[in-house]
């Protein structure tokens, strides 16, 4: 595609059964948000949508485990997942919901041209019924062993262990997810699109039409699909929640939650437009309109097979240029699981981290699973932050500001004539935009950040090799110069790194006071703050743009005025991560899925009256060196004083331990442990959270009374 006219950016719709968690930020929303934030800056018209899935089986399955309706659901999630999107930064023009009328009515409409126009196909069929709920098992009403890689907690309408999509009638062993019963079939009608006449045309638009300009992931995937063969499609579902199926004969059915979902794109549009006094048909039907979908790989074959087909059998909508899908984020070497809680929920990061939503957005780009499942933790999280954006980042800023505010009361001093040093410096500064621009027309965001902390680096080295700190005792008019130089690279910083880290963009902009003349403080206040409202392009004429950088070797003139010195980035201690690694030992524990062993040899009665359990009083402890958990133990258990060896020095001091009732068995055979005999076996307790704890006695008891 020549330059396109306008860009239509869509993120995958956030299912409203819960809040959002980092995987889903670093999946697909912080990416989109930096793809739409950059053409901003570069003057493109940008529709930027998005909006709440709110209907299909999750939202159902919500509302019966906390026992209230699915619009309560619906309502509780939305503006929860709203909030933390704006919290963000993700600068939506526009966030929608699908249970608003426009988007009804465009669905709606929707199905009825295809319907006019004799692209379904309607069959009866039988489908998995369940007898005691009196309704169908559409989708995840029913779990079962998948037919593809052999899950055996498969949903109906897709495994989320190998992405295969299929339809519940697929399921090996299906069972009911709302009685755990064994459904039967019944017959019911439905309408389908057959994607077995879209498969030769998706094979030669997609895989051999993108094979060059789409990832390897989307493409393998697609590829993977159409060799297996397509087959015809239900778009209609036995649900009461949804949008009505809008024919007659289809009364108690409704548009299936992936047929609706993506045409929310189209009517968030719609309702952006509407706002705005805009038609909203050229960012949908326009040819020299590039439309760019951000999801996640779970979502590749509803985006890139289904929702094209649907546009296509409609006729009158372009098509996507591309779908940048990411692969899936873990968390600290697991998958991420919203139903056992291993997650780091969005509302949660802020209530420990306020004011660091960069510092998160950072390091999901830097570790973004672009082409293939990446790892969270909160080490690599604290490193990146204190090792990266404040020792580079922000140190640079950090020692501009204070040595212009220290020599020049803050103002930017006159250049002198240029070194060879400098020319080559700023040469290379001006290079910056479009090496990052090159990135990320890609979608290579890790990428495009390495290079922006580049030119943090090249400041930084800049410094280091001139030390005007030194010269300005021996040569002040060469200092002038160097800092000249310095204020430009960090003027760059401000207007680069928007895409990446808007919040810190606009802050070293207002150190910089870069947002206090030619009228710029409202639209950069406005960019920042993350109201979700395009900025016209006229309205940006005034702003240090993306190409400013790339030809201006003056982004601050001499004489401007620049504020006080202000931390951009703090550290991050140890305490913190600490607290966030402890928080996510409690939820394994609370999800610890307990198994027994199986049963040992069968014993005697009279085997079991043999063990002699006696009350002791340990009376003194010592670490047995070159080893973790054992001590040497002198316990005193009424018959005698005997040397024991315990595997509990790391649960216990030895100090806290001398005086302490145990529960010891005292006729078991000898054994040497270390080179030290022990004479008998300490009984302990291990409780839920993985802590030993000794056996008491309750009450006044004696050494070597007998335990029964």
């Amino acid at each position: 595609m020549q330059d396109p006219k306008r860009f239509t950016i869509t993120a995958a719709l956030p299912y409203t059964n819960g809040p959002v968690h980092i995987g889903h930020l670093a999946g697909v929303y912080v990416p989109a948000d930096i793809y739409a934030r950059f053409l901003r800056l570069n003057n493109k018209d940008v529709a930027f949508v998005c909006g709440s899935d709110e209907h299909g089986v999750p939202i159902t399955l919500k509302a019966k485990k906390e026992g209230i309706t699915p619009q309560q659901v619906v309502d509780k999630y939305h503006a929860i997942i709203k909030k933390a999107f704006k919290d963000f930064g993700i600068t939506f023009d526009n966030y929608s919901r699908t249970s608003a009328k426009i988007h009804h009515e465009t669905a709606s409409d929707f199905f009825k041209n295809l319907y006019e126009n004799g692209k379904f196909i309607e069959e009866t069929s039988a489908q998995l019924y369940d007898e005691e709920a009196g309704q169908f098992l559409a989708d995840r009403f029913v779990i079962g062993t998948c037919p593809k890689c052999g899950n055996e907690e498969s949903y109906g309408d897709q495994c989320e262990n190998c992405g295969t999509s299929h339809n519940a009638t697929d399921l090996i062993n299906p069972k009911s997810a709302i009685t755990g019963n064994i459904p039967s079939l019944k017959e019911t009608k439905h309408w389908y699109l057959p994607l077995n006449e879209y498969q030769d045309w998706l094979n030669e638009w997609i895989v051999e039409g993108h094979k060059n300009d789409w990832k390897t992931n989307v493409l393998g995937q697609v590829k993977s699909w159409t060799t297996d063969g397509l087959k015809p499609r239900a778009v209609t579902r036995d649900l009461d929640w949804g949008i009505p199926v809008p024919i007659d004969g289809a009364e108690g059915k409704v548009l299936y939650v992936w047929f609706d979902a993506p045409i929310g794109y189209i009517s968030s549009t719609k309702e952006w437009a509407k706002r705005e006094g805009k038609d909203w048909e050229p960012y949908w039907k326009g040819q020299n309109t590039k439309l760019v979908h951000f999801i996640g790989k779970d979502n590749i074959v509803f985006h890139c097979i289904i929702f094209p087909s649907m546009l296509k059998a409609d006729g009158n909508y372009i098509l996507p240029t591309n779908v940048p899908a990411n692969e899936f984020l873990n968390l600290e070497g697991d998958k991420i699981s919203t139903s056992k809680n291993w997650a780091v929920w969005l509302h949660e990061y802020l209530e420990d981290f306020p004011e660091k939503q960069d510092v998160l957005r950072y390091v999901l780009t830097a570790n973004a699973p672009e082409t293939k499942d990446n790892d969270f933790t909160w080490k690599d999280f604290q490193a990146r932050n204190n090792n990266e954006l404040v020792a580079i980042f922000g140190n640079f800023i950090n020692r501009v500001v204070v040595l212009t505010n220290k020599y020049y009361d803050g103002k930017v001093p006159p250049k002198g004539d240029f070194s060879e040093v400098d020319t080559e410096t700023l040469k290379k500064l001006n290079e910056y935009p479009q090496i990052i621009s090159n990135s990320i027309e890609r979608y290579r965001f890790r990428e495009a950040l390495s290079e922006l902390m580049n030119l943090a680096r090249l400041g930084n080295k800049y410094l280091a090799d001139e030390e005007p700190w030194k010269q300005i005792k021996i040569n002040p008019e060469r200092v002038e110069t160097i800092m000249f130089v310095a204020l430009q690279i960090a003027s760059a910083l401000a207007t680069l790194s928007e895409p990446f880290l808007p919040f810190t963009s606009n802050k070293l902009k207002t150190i910089l006071r870069l947002n206090e003349s030619g009228g710029t403080t409202d639209v950069v206040i406005s960019v920042s703050k993350e109201i979700a409202t395009t900025q016209k392009n006229e309205s940006r004429k005034d702003v240090l743009g993306w190409d400013d950088v790339a030809l201006n070797h003056e982004l601050i003139p001499a004489g401007h005025q620049i504020g006080k010195a202000e931390l951009l980035f703090s550290k991050i201690e140890d305490a913190d991560v600490q607290k966030q690694i402890d928080k996510l030992e409690a939820t394994k524990i609370e999800n610890k899925v307990f198994v027994a062993e199986p049963q040992k040899d069968t014993i005697e009665f009279d085997d079991f009256t043999k063990l002699d359990i006696r009350i002791g009083t340990i009376l003194e402890a010592t670490k047995i060196p070159k080893t973790k958990k054992l001590l040497q133990l002198k316990v005193d258990v009424g018959i005698d004083v005997r040397t024991i060896v315990s595997g509990i020095a790391e649960s216990f001091k030895p100090e806290d331990i001398i005086g302490q009732k145990v529960s010891v068995l005292v006729n078991l055979a000898p054994r040497k442990l270390r080179g030290v005999e022990s004479q008998g076996m300490i009984l302990m307790a291990d409780t839920p959270n993985g802590k030993l704890v000794f056996i008491e006695p309750e009450g006044e008891v004696s050494n070597g009374e007998s335990v029964s």
